[in-house]
């Protein structure tokens, strides 16, 4: 069985009230501090029925496991990692052009959760990540994601490859992260039904993966350093995308990345 987690501070415990309340368990608050915003919670854990236990701080740091609680911590049953089904269903139901996030093998729980809130923040439909040699949603990814988790679908699957290939036989683009691609990401037309794949910490990209992306890009490099942090890599790559999609007009013109030849569309030039 999976154990209850715990969430703190005032913005994730904010997040769980709004996205699930359902799974509240219990909460603890400290009664010595005065704030509008604890108050407010209170009056909704209330109306929830869910119980309120007074904590001073040295118990709400033991409960936090020394993070930042702002004088309140929540119990909560665990989040649940959807499976194959669920992502055929939530693709199937979507009215708008799909977007979607892939990470494959990551594995630092600060990367998932920093990776789920420009996720959310970018209006992805959903993040996949493998079974295997993946961080699942602990504790630490829900404190980093700030909330995120709580609002962000997220896909476990067993076999990545078979998933980008059905994907693509739904009609999106499979797009890689790689360094030494030929094509840099604002090239590319990413206002397309899309699945951006990114690859875990130092390794990259899979082999395997690699082969099942319709085509691969690069963030340019300027300065100094080979690489950015996984997770800001993917919020460049995610945001790219957001401007591409709400400001189509200013996209660079796109060079024709191909697909073989039983594709129906192509990424528009």
């Amino acid at each position: 069985m999976k154990r209850r987690r715990r969430v703190a501070g005032l913005h994730a415990v904010e997040a769980a009230l709004e996205n699930a309340p359902d799974r509240i368990i219990t909460a603890w608050i400290d009664p010595q501090r005065e704030d509008g915003r604890i108050t407010a919670i209170e009056r909704k854990l209330a109306s929830l029925g869910i119980p309120v236990q007074p904590a001073g701080r040295p118990r709400l740091d033991a409960l936090a496991e020394s993070r930042k609680h702002q004088g309140i911590v929540l119990e909560l049953k665990p989040a649940s990692e959807l499976g194959e089904s669920e992502l055929r269903d939530a693709l199937a139901s979507l009215s708008e052009q799909p977007f979607f996030l892939v990470l494959d093998h990551v594995q630092d729980p600060h990367n998932l959760g920093a990776c789920l809130r420009s996720a959310d923040a970018a209006g992805v439909h959903g993040v996949i990540i493998t079974k295997d040699q993946s961080a699942g949603l602990t504790p630490t990814v829900a404190k980093v994601a700030s909330g995120a988790a709580e609002t962000v679908p997220v896909y476990r699957v067993t076999n990545l490859n078979r998933v980008l290939g059905w994907l693509k036989d739904a009609g999106l683009w499979v797009v890689g992260a790689a360094g030494e691609a030929e094509q840099s990401l604002y090239e590319v037309d990413f206002s397309v039904p899309l699945a951006l794949v990114v690859g875990a910490e130092g390794r990259g990209l899979r082999r395997l993966t690699r082969e099942s992306c319709d085509f691969l890009v690069k963030i340019p490099m300027f300065g100094h350093v080979e690489s950015l942090n996984l997770s800001v890599a993917t919020g460049v790559l995610l945001f790219e995308t957001v401007r591409q999609r709400t400001q189509p007009s200013l996209s660079n013109a796109a060079s024709r990345a191909r697909r073989p030849e039983s594709s129906s569309s192509e990424p528009k030039a």
